[in-house]
């Protein structure tokens, strides 16, 4: 399947009419009042930042055949070996990353799968810092197939986030590195990994979607 993905169209919305009011009133200020010109300066460097947000720049997928590469930009928060869950059949390894703000926020494939299925669930909005998160908040599970073994993605919404963007769809075929959706404003990404991969990330690492090598299929 070939995404159509495009975060500065999703974002669109959120950035271009603050960007249009910005620009509206620092006009009205200069020509007529001269207040309000401050007023639009700040609404423009606030349009500047959410445009920042939804940034979704080209990435280059250089990882190799077995190498497992990261679904997000943020920071990894817990590497854990975990029993039999609802989203993996068995004990795996879970690699659960905090995407903040100032990460850019498109989401990637981490290695080349079929998509077996999809579970959103409804739930609260705690930290997505707290591991807690995992359980109770927002999300939208992914299991993967592939040949090395099943991987089961997870789109955790957070405190501010509370819009998951998943366009990708039950039996849609992806590879490593594509892009197959977002979550807005601050959240939360998790991989659960068969138990014999080979992590190569530690908590507090700073990755970035489709570049850094989570780990490897033994």
């Amino acid at each position: 399947m070939n995404t159509s993905i495009n975060a500065w169209i999703i974002g669109m919305k959120y950035y271009l009419p603050c960007m249009i009011l910005g620009f509206l009133l620092s006009y009205l200020g200069i020509a007529y009042y001269k207040p309000i010109f401050v007023v639009g300066i700040i609404v423009l460097v606030l349009s500047i930042f959410i445009l920042f947000f939804f940034r979704d720049f080209p990435r280059t997928i250089s990882a190799k055949e077995d190498e497992i590469v990261s679904p997000a930009d943020g920071t990894v928060v817990e590497v854990k070996e975990i029993e039999k869950k609802e989203y993996y059949e068995g004990k795996c390894i879970r690699v659960s990353i905090f995407m903040s703000v100032f990460n850019a926020h498109v989401n990637r494939f981490p290695y080349d799968g079929v998509i077996q299925n999809i579970i959103y669930k409804k739930g609260q909005f705690m930290n997505a810092m707290k591991s807690q998160s995992s359980e109770y908040n927002e999300s939208n599970s992914i299991f993967i197939e592939t040949e090395k073994g099943n991987i089961t993605l997870r789109q955790i919404a957070g405190k501010i986030a509370r819009r998951i963007v998943c366009p990708v769809k039950k039996g849609d075929s992806l590879k490593k590195g594509q892009k197959f959706g977002m979550i807005k404003f601050g959240s939360r990404v998790e991989l659960y990994l068969p138990l014999n991969t080979e992590i190569y990330v530690r908590e507090k690492k700073k990755v970035y979607a489709g570049l850094t090598i989570i780990g490897r299929f033994k």
